[in-house]
């Protein structure tokens, strides 16, 4: 009886870490008939608790994007930032007024070329220093990472179930201690009785206490407190306070407050309007500065309105291009945004509830549903004892 309860201790842990977790997608008939995993099917709150916890405490946008340099980003991409405004100039040009273009001398093309390849990395300093500025206006942080996570469900799933690995091989091997332990009173019991309600009860309780048990002690107590003057605890979660830092930096870091998951929220997000102002400002600025030579020309072959227009579609163009040049700046942004060590840092400043927060929302709503799942089997399990032994 001990090792079957042990048993019983060990495989309803299994089953309620694994029920946290898969299946990504929702198996069965909906609503109530069928399974998925809690992680997945709370997604989106799940992902709002995090990104609340990374931007409210470790993560401030402004201080982050302040230590990007205006000029060094210039400076990275300037080829290829040269090679988009000659492109999307000679477009421009070639696509309303293909024969003006033609018809001017190589010299004039090149110099108009030129006076705007020269502007383009000023042009580029001065959008990055007024976005470091009010980033703000431009990113929604909060927004980028929900969306990322709730849009990859693997991606949630790993960042709980990746740095929380130890805590889970902890529930599942408590188990075995617990229900070998709840199996001895078990057999005491069955000893003096020798009622067959006692398996499947016994199997309850041992389910569900060991499951209720084995999460209390993942994250209590929060700071080591002695036992019996025999031995000192603390929750293992808390335990590991630097290791969780480490690893939690490193995944939000690699897999979330990347260049291009940026890039997308900036040229995507709901803000995406603000910057795309921005761009069509300057290159209009930029053109209307640079263009002296040839503007008098194109105005009067195809009309102020069309002039206009010419300008509009070259800012469209160019901020089209902006991801695919940007991302020559991808390392130096990476190494001053520094995103990964500012988020270790921070959180080995938390306090134990602060640093709780981490992951207790992934366990909180929902544990029970767990614990009661951990209750039935153990019940199935002692009801098969008793048909063992009246066969």
């Amino acid at each position: 009886m001990p090792f079957i309860a042990a048993l019983i201790g060990y495989l309803t842990k299994r089953v309620a870490i694994e029920m946290m977790f898969r299946p990504i997608e929702f198996i069965g008939i909906k609503p109530f008939l069928g399974w998925q995993g809690v992680l997945p099917a709370n997604a989106e709150r799940m992902a709002a608790t995090a990104t609340d916890m990374l931007t409210n405490t470790l993560i401030d946008p402004k201080e982050i994007f302040a230590r990007l340099d205006p000029e060094q980003i210039a400076k990275e991409i300037e080829e290829p930032l040269l090679r988009v405004v000659e492109d999307v100039t000679r477009e421009v040009m070639e696509q309303y007024q293909p024969r003006l273009w033609e018809a001017l001398p190589g010299g004039a093309q090149q110099l108009l070329l030129n006076r705007v390849r020269a502007e383009a990395p000023k042009a580029i300093a001065k959008i990055m220093r007024e976005i470091s500025h009010d980033i703000d206006s431009v990113l929604d942080l909060k927004h980028m990472v929900v969306t990322n996570l709730v849009r990859d469900k693997s991606l949630l799933n790993r960042l709980i179930r990746d740095i929380s690995r130890p805590e889970m091989r902890f529930i599942a091997r408590s188990g075995l201690v617990f229900g070998f332990a709840l199996g001895l009173v078990q057999l005491s019991v069955w000893a003096l009785t020798k009622s067959p309600l006692v398996l499947p009860v016994f199997g309850l309780v041992i389910g569900w206490f060991t499951d209720w048990l084995a999460l209390k002690m993942i994250f209590l107590p929060r700071e080591p407190r002695e036992f019996f003057g025999l031995y000192t605890w603390q929750g293992v979660f808390q335990k590991r306070k630097d290791e969780v830092s480490a690893d939690y930096g490193d995944m939000i870091a690699k897999e979330i407050i990347t260049i291009p998951n940026l890039l997308e929220a900036v040229l995507r997000g709901p803000k995406s309007d603000r910057l795309f102002q921005l761009i069509t400002r300057e290159v209009q600025r930029t053109i209307d500065t640079q263009a002296g030579i040839v503007k008098p020309l194109v105005a009067a072959a195809v009309g102020s309105r069309t002039f206009q227009e010419m300008k509009q579609v070259a800012a469209k163009k160019a901020a089209e291009r902006v991801p695919d040049t940007i991302r020559y700046a991808e390392d130096y942004a990476v190494n001053a945004l520094d995103v990964r060590n500012t988020i270790v840092d921070r959180m080995r400043k938390l306090s134990p509830p602060e640093f709780e927060e981490l992951l207790r929302p992934a366990f909180r709503q929902d544990e029970w549903k767990l614990i009661a799942v951990g209750a039935i089997i153990g019940g199935l399990v002692g009801e098969l004892q008793v048909m063992f032994l009246l066969h």
